[in-house]
């Protein structure tokens, strides 16, 4: 596997495990306790910075018109799906943002968060198993490697040095405060 599709599947398994948050949310909801509204806001910022500006930057981007320069159509196909999902993911963000203020709605918070997830699993799972081997396919060793080193420039543009790290670590802490039941661990 090229640098380039390594790189956006990591992406991905860092995403996927950020959403065992709604299965802790959930769960916490359904205890009848609290999900602080800064702890919410603070998931959709890294929704926004990590998920949308930086890996969804990547795709839409680099890879996507790479794809495109190399004979995929963009207005139908596999380029038009991810091009809606991203759409409609950041649809359903705005919609978490929106429960944020003026006063913190959980309930509709945790809905938006759900459908998000919901989107994006099957999302990621179209571009891990069908739009990455296709990339893989259809561009030359070059092109990939190339596309690996835009990712690590535009990564530093966007989200800057050692910011990845401290994302991760946000992540963190937000997953030890909202522990998802050991069932919800098993989908």
């Amino acid at each position: 596997m090229s640098l380039a599709i390594d790189d956006l599947m990591h992406e991905h398994d860092a995403i996927l495990a950020s959403f065992q948050l709604l299965d802790g949310m959930s769960h916490t909801l359904a205890l009848g306790k609290q999900i602080s509204a800064d702890d919410a806001a603070q998931f959709v910022a890294f929704l926004r910075e990590f998920g949308d500006k930086c890996h969804h930057g990547k795709e839409e981007g680099f890879l996507f018109p790479a794809m495109v320069d190399a004979g995929l159509p963009q207005q139908s196909g596999p380029i038009a799906v991810m091009l809606h999902d991203h759409t409609q993911g950041r649809a359903w963000m705005q919609a978490m943002e929106d429960a944020l203020a003026p006063a913190f709605n959980p309930d509709a918070f945790v809905s938006a968060l759900h459908s998000y997830v919901l989107l994006m699993r099957s999302h990621i799972a179209k571009e891990n198993n069908v739009l990455f081997p296709m990339a893989e396919n259809i561009l030359e060793a070059d092109q990939l490697q190339t596309l690996f080193d835009q990712f690590e420039a535009h990564e530093a543009q966007v989200i800057g040095a050692g910011r990845h790290e401290e994302l991760h670590a946000l992540l963190e802490q937000l997953l030890a405060r909202y522990p998802a039941p050991a069932a919800a661990h098993a989908h």
